[in-house]
């Protein structure tokens, strides 16, 4: 009988998706395992995709996509980070942020070889690794004085002969953790010291609570450094089901990935390139309100978490996530399929995010606070029930 590559067999599966499977069987559950908000895409953009299509943008583009989109990511660059880049070749179209990933991983990496992942982190960077017969080296992130920060002496332990990448998410998803000027500043250093690839996903930059834009590893880099900047329209402008995303990176990278684009996805949607345009000039009115309301709820869950016994929360500085870790935690998933189970309250557990991880849970604090309300009481009340002895239930 035929069979499955085992390459394929030994990826392991979103934990954050084994538990969504459960919930998307019943009935009244509050859904804060994703991270999307549950605002839907802005009008003007769905008018802008609307107009494009009656324009006769529903045919193929470039592998790189439009260029009128590259030209208005290369706007935007100049604008929000006065970063200077070519649309023409240090740009190109993605099919969503989880494809920016998957090819820029691919040009950048063998089978065989390894790269090093900063953890706790969204499954998609290590579980891509894996899918291409490479080895993902997980490095969990500290928390020291309620900040979470990264362990360059663990770093450089990581590094073997087959390191090729470097992969890190700031503002992170869990973590909320956001890389400093100058621990992006090291992290580049260490990069170019050890002659591997940094990869920034940078898909949050735009939620940030303490500075108007996240800074960007491309406000440091030369034009000729290995660095590949991993973007998408999913948070920011709430077009998580449009699968639109971007790279930015060194133009022989950008070239091989616009050409390994064709036997992938050939392209981005054309009408939704341009509606992504659109995003890109008219959308920072939207950005802001998002923002603000954003805050309420970051400080809405601390509060709340911060009143539950045994819940260490840390302030995040960015996203829309709060990583708690809870006391004598030790496993994550059936702590959230139990707790899914007896209140219909859905969370992602703390172990689908790598080392680190396990301990913990991830909220998703972007809903409405008709939903996070009803969502804290019933954690609280789960936890509560949880510390009793099993008698005095």
């Amino acid at each position: 009988m035929a069979r499955i590559a085992p390459g394929a067999q030994g990826v392991p599966y979103s934990r954050i998706r084994e538990l969504a499977e459960i919930a998307m069987t019943m009935e009244g559950v509050l859904r804060l395992y994703f991270g999307e908000s549950n605002l839907p895409t802005p009008q003007f953009i769905k008018d802008a995709a609307t107009r494009a299509m009656a324009e006769g943008f529903t045919y193929y583009t470039s592998n790189a996509g439009l260029l009128s989109t590259r030209e208005a990511l290369a706007e935007y660059y100049a604008r929000v980070h006065r970063v200077t880049r070519d649309p023409a070749s240090e740009i190109v179209v993605t099919t969503s942020g989880v494809q920016a990933l998957n090819v820029g991983i691919r040009c950048a990496v063998d089978p065989g070889d390894e790269a090093i992942v900063l953890t706790p982190a969204w499954p998609n960077g290590s579980a891509i690794t894996q899918m291409i017969g490479a080895v993902p080296v997980q490095v969990a992130q500290p928390l020291t004085g309620g900040r979470y920060g990264i362990d360059f002496d663990a770093l450089e332990r990581a590094v073997t002969p087959r390191t090729r990448l470097l992969l890190y998410t700031s503002p992170s998803n869990p973590l909320g953790w956001t890389a400093t000027v100058d621990e992006q500043r090291q992290l580049l250093e260490f990069a170019r010291r050890h002659d591997l690839w940094l990869m920034a996903d940078e898909v949050y930059e735009r939620l940030s609570y303490t500075v108007p834009v996240a800074p960007s590893i491309l406000q440091l880099a030369d034009r000729d450094d290995a660095v590949i900047v991993v973007q998408s329209f999913s948070k920011s402008y709430c077009m998580t089901g449009w699968r639109i995303g971007w790279i930015v990176t060194r133009r022989d990278l950008a070239k091989r990935a616009s050409e390994l684009n064709e036997f992938v996805i050939s392209h981005a949607p054309s009408f939704g390139q341009r509606a992504a345009e659109t995003a890109l000039r008219d959308g920072e009115p939207f950005i802001a309100g998002m923002l603000e309301r954003l805050r309420g709820n970051r400080d809405f869950c601390i509060d709340a978490l911060r009143q539950m016994p045994g819940v260490t929360v840390p302030q995040p500085d960015g996203a829309f996530y709060l990583f708690p870790k809870i006391e004598g935690l030790s496993d994550s998933f059936e702590f959230c399929k139990d707790l899914l189970l007896k209140t219909k309250l859905g969370l992602a557990p703390g172990v689908a995010f790598g080392a680190g991880g396990e301990g913990s849970i991830r909220i998703c604090y972007a809903a409405e606070r008709s939903i996070l309300e009803p969502a804290m009481e019933r954690l609280a009340r789960y936890l509560a029930d949880r510390s009793l002895p099993v008698a005095a239930r």
